[in-house]
């Protein structure tokens, strides 16, 4: 008899989330850079009509899939396409050593992992290595200070509640106490979970990446419906989001302008505004990441093809959809029309 061979091992897979401008897409790329000798395949959830985040993904040879049609972590049958996905993955394995998979900001990573469990064959071929959850510093308290939910999920709480590791993003931005402070906030949440600080998302990867430590048994302990079908996870209702689509090059300073207005105006109630646009003069992609009152611009790669348009995502509350749209639309240099997203 001759000795049978040792089984593969499980693909790992990390499921990346936290609150809409938490830093997720910033860490992704800090990971994409980093040399760690990994080859990642990337799944990704929008929250939004258009497609933003991949675009705001540095270039790289890794794999990535969007999964627009729906929040995984509400909707069963996307929950569904997210196990296709890895399917797929499954029959590319010696071309792949690691998945991540990046939620939406409004998403409870729960039901996610949920899914790796319900199913034998994905079971048998991949492990779910960690929950990790990312905290924007500057503007977290807010969102776990806000009551009115009644009855429907703090999507800022679940994601702490949920995480096996956790980073508290952007200590640049606010003062030692304050860190302190949210951290123990936190704690009193999840006290399970180890906690670092990063700025710009830059983390030891080591202590998010292969780390093993997502434990079915305390999961199941903890909440004996984990592993039932059936997991409930409701959106905050009054949040909205709405994207615009605008043919033609933009006036970098009407931009910064009206990106001004749009911060002074809307701030409170504007939880995430992204963008890739084109400007004038420029023959790059240019980035507009915007949280709350905060927000910036940077370049990204070179534009490939000969259409140049701009397209931005606004999600938050009591959003004036036309003049929001009316605001980039003025920034037009020459003649221009918008285009409804689709």
């Amino acid at each position: 008899m001759t000795a049978a061979s040792p089984s593969p091992a499980k693909l790992p897979v990390t499921i990346l989330t936290g609150f809409l401008g938490s830093g997720k897409t910033t860490l992704l790329n800090y990971i994409l850079r980093e040399n760690h000798g990994k080859r990642i395949a990337i799944i990704e959830n929008e929250f939004g009509e258009i497609s933003i985040d991949s675009d705001l993904v540095v270039s790289s040879d890794e794999e990535i899939y969007e999964m627009s049609n729906g929040c995984i972590c509400c909707v069963a049958s996307v929950r569904g396409d997210l196990l296709e996905v890895i399917r797929k993955l499954m029959s590319r394995r010696d071309r792949i050593d690691y998945i991540l998979i990046e939620t939406s900001g409004l998403a409870d990573p729960m039901p996610v992992a949920q899914a790796f469990f319900v199913d034998d064959e994905v079971l048998d071929e991949v492990a779910l290595d960690a929950i990790v959850t990312l905290i924007d510093c500057k503007h977290i308290e807010q969102h776990l200070d806000d009551v009115r939910y009644d009855g429907i999920n703090s999507q800022a709480v679940d994601q702490i509640i949920s995480a096996d590791r956790i980073i508290v993003n952007k200590v640049d931005l606010v003062d030692d106490a304050t860190v302190e402070r949210i951290e123990h906030r936190v704690r009193k949440l999840n006290q399970r979970s180890e906690i670092d600080r990063s700025s710009y998302a830059e983390v030891n990867l080591d202590a998010i990446l292969g780390i093993q430590a997502f434990e079915i048994s305390q999961r199941a302990a903890a909440e004996p419906s984990f592993l039932e079908n059936h997991y409930v996870h409701s959106h905050d209702p009054d949040v909205e989001t709405f994207s615009v689509r605008i043919v033609g090059e933009l006036d970098r300073g009407l931009v910064e302008a009206a990106a001004r207005e749009i911060a002074a105006d809307y701030g409170a109630d504007l939880l995430r505004w992204k963008g890739v646009l084109a400007i004038a003069g420029n023959d790059r992609r240019v980035a507009l990441q915007g949280v709350h009152r905060i927000f910036e611009m940077h370049d990204l790669d070179r534009w490939e093809g000969p259409h140049r348009d701009s397209r931005a995502v606004f999600i938050g509350k009591n959003l004036d959809r036309d003049r929001l749209a009316g605001c980039l639309q003025r920034c037009v240099a020459g003649s221009h029309r918008t285009v409804p997203a689709t």
